[in-house]
C-alpha cells in the first residue's frame, strides 16, 4: 500500500468525518462515521480520484470499510 494513497483517502474522508484518532484499520462503517450512502461516495471517489472502474463485483464493504481496505483495494 502506497503512504501517498492512504494521504489522499484520509483526506477525502476528513472533508466527510473527523479523522482524528482514526486508525488507518479501523472500520468506518462498524464505528458509525458513515452510512451506506457515503460508501458510494466512496466508490466515486476512487474511480476518480485513482482513474480505476470500480465493477459490481467489488461493490462490498470489505473494500471500502477502512483506509487500509481502501488502500489494498486501490492497489490490487
Amino acid at each position: 500500500m502506497k503512504q501517498e494513497h492512504k494521504d489522499r483517502i484520509r483526506q477525502f474522508l476528513s472533508q466527510h468525518i473527523s479523522v482524528a484518532g482514526l486508525a488507518d484499520d479501523e472500520d468506518i462503517f462498524k464505528k458509525g462515521l458513515v452510512n451506506s450512502l457515503f460508501a458510494m461516495q466512496l466508490v466515486l471517489f476512487v474511480e476518480n480520484e485513482f482513474n480505476r472502474d470500480v465493477p459490481d463485483v467489488d461493490l462490498k464493504l470489505a473494500n471500502f470499510c477502512s483506509v487500509d481496505a481502501i488502500a489494498k483495494y486501490i492497489g490490487s
